[in-house]
C-alpha cells in the first residue's frame, strides 16, 4: 500500500512581499485572485504581474463554465506562470487553468478529456481551510449535470505552495469558521478512511490539534478576533497539514453527502461540509463503534475535556460558538429532496464513499439527511 505522497513542494514566509521576492513575481505571471488581496498585497509591489479577478465571473462555487470564461480571457496574457492566491475556490479554477484547454472544461470531468499540464502553478491559500494547495483535487460544479464532482489527477498537484499567515489575518468571522472547520473535517476524515497510513494519521492527529487548541484559545476569549489572529499561523499550518493527510487518504462520506448540498443551493464547500460532519461520524458510530473511530473518539474527547460518549455534542457546542449550524430546510430544501439529495450521493459521489469509515447503506445516507433536515 502507498503510505504517502508529497507534493508540491511547500515554502513558509511571514509576508507576501517576501514570497514575491523569493518566487520572482512579475511579468511572466498570472495572478488569479479577488482584487481586494490584489489591492493589498500586490498592487503595492508595481511588480508588473498580469492579473483576473474571479469575482467578475460569478460568486459562490466555482463551476466549469466560470474556468471556460476564464481561460478565454486569460488568453489575451503572456504569461508562463499561475499564481493562484485565494481561498479553494480560486485554486480549484487555478488546477484546470494549469491544463491543457479542452474544448469545454466539463469535458475533463466526463472523462471526454484527459488532463495534461501545460503551465506552472503556484498556490498562495489565503483561508485557512482547503488545503487544496497541496492536493491534485478541483472539485467544480457542473450546471449541466446538476451537481457537483472532484477531478483527482497528479496533473493538477501546484508545483509549489507558499502558506503565509500574513494573508489570513483579515478573512471575515464567518468564512474563517467555515474554513477552518472544513479543515477539522478533512483531518477527521482522513484519519477514518480505510487508505489512511500511520504517516497520514501523524498529519491528521497534527492537524486536529492544532484546530481545536486554536478553537478553545479562542473560546477561552469570547472568541475574538484578536484572539484568532494569536493562533493564525497554526491554523495555516493545521490546514495544509489537514491537507496532506486526505490528499493522501481522501475524505468520506460528509464530503460525499455535502456535495449535492453545495450543488444545488450553491452553498460554500465549508459551509456545506459543516451541516453534515457530527451527523456522519455519529451514524458511524452506531454502525461501528470500535477501529479507528473509538482511537479518534478518545483523541477528541481528550481534546474537548469530556466523556467520549459526549464527544460530538461538544464538539457541535464549541463549533457554534464560531457559526451556527443551519438545518438543511434553511437553504430552501424540501422533504422531498431528501430522497433526491440521497440519490445523487450514491450517483455521483462513489469516488468518495470509497473512503467512508464504514459502509453506509442508501437508508443510512437518507437518515443522515433527515436527521439534520
Amino acid at each position: 500500500m502507498k503510505a504517502l505522497q508529497l507534493k508540491p513542494t511547500i515554502y513558509t514566509f511571514d509576508t507576501f512581499a517576501e514570497f514575491a521576492r523569493d518566487f520572482n513575481l512579475g511579468p511572466h505571471d498570472l495572478v488569479v485572485t479577488n482584487q481586494w488581496l490584489w489591492d493589498p498585497f500586490v498592487a503595492p509591489l508595481d511588480c508588473g504581474a498580469h492579473v483576473i479577478y474571479e469575482e467578475k465571473y460569478g460568486a459562490g462555487e466555482p463551476s466549469d463554465l466560470m474556468v471556460d470564461a476564464i481561460r478565454a480571457d486569460a488568453a489575451a496574457f503572456d504569461y508562463d506562470r499561475i499564481v493562484a492566491l485565494g481561498g479553494g475556490t480560486i485554486m480549484d479554477i487555478c488546477k484546470l487553468l494549469a491544463l491543457k484547454a479542452p474544448e469545454r472544461t466539463c469535458q475533463l470531468f466526463t472523462g471526454e478529456a484527459t488532463p495534461v499540464k501545460q503551465k506552472e502553478l503556484v498556490c498562495v491559500p489565503t483561508t485557512c481551510g482547503t488545503g487544496s494547495e497541496v492536493t491534485n483535487v478541483s472539485v467544480m460544479a457542473l450546471p449541466e449535470l446538476g451537481t457537483k464532482k472532484g477531478l483527482a489527477t497528479d496533473a493538477n498537484f501546484a508545483d509549489a505552495a507558499a502558506v503565509i499567515p500574513e494573508v489570513m489575518l483579515s478573512l471575515p468571522p464567518r468564512v474563517f469558521a467555515t474554513s477552518s472547520i472544513d479543515a477539522l473535517v478533512h483531518a477527521t476524515e482522513s484519519y477514518l478512511s480505510p487508505k489512511a497510513s500511520p504517516f497520514t494519521r501523524m498529519y491528521s492527529v497534527h492537524a486536529i490539534d492544532l484546530i481545536l487548541d486554536g478553537y478553545l484559545h479562542m473560546a477561552a476569549h469570547d472568541m475574538s478576533t484578536e484572539a484568532r489572529n494569536e493562533r493564525m499561523a497554526d491554523f495555516a499550518l493545521a490546514a495544509t497539514a489537514a491537507g496532506i493527510a486526505f490528499g493522501n487518504a481522501g475524505c468520506g462520506a460528509v464530503h460525499a453527502l455535502s456535495y449535492a448540498l453545495g450543488g444545488v443551493f450553491h452553498v460554500p464547500h465549508g459551509e456545506s461540509n459543516y451541516q453534515l460532519f457530527t451527523a456522519v461520524f455519529k451514524r458511524y458510530v452506531e454502525k461501528d463503534p470500535q477501529g479507528a473511530i473509538a482511537q479518534l473518539n478518545a483523541l477528541l474527547a481528550g481534546k474537548l475535556g469530556c466523556a467520549e460518549a459526549e464527544v460530538y455534542d461538544q464538539l457541535d457546542a464549541l463549533l457554534n460558538r464560531l457559526v451556527a449550524k443551519k438545518r438543511l430546510r434553511e437553504y430552501g430544501m424540501t422533504e422531498v429532496q431528501i430522497e433526491e439529495f440521497t440519490d445523487m450521493t450514491i450517483a455521483n459521489q462513489q469516488r468518495l464513499l470509497a473512503n467512508e469509515y464504514t459502509e453506509l447503506t442508501r437508508d443510512d445516507i437518507r437518515g443522515i439527511y433527515r436527521s439534520v433536515w
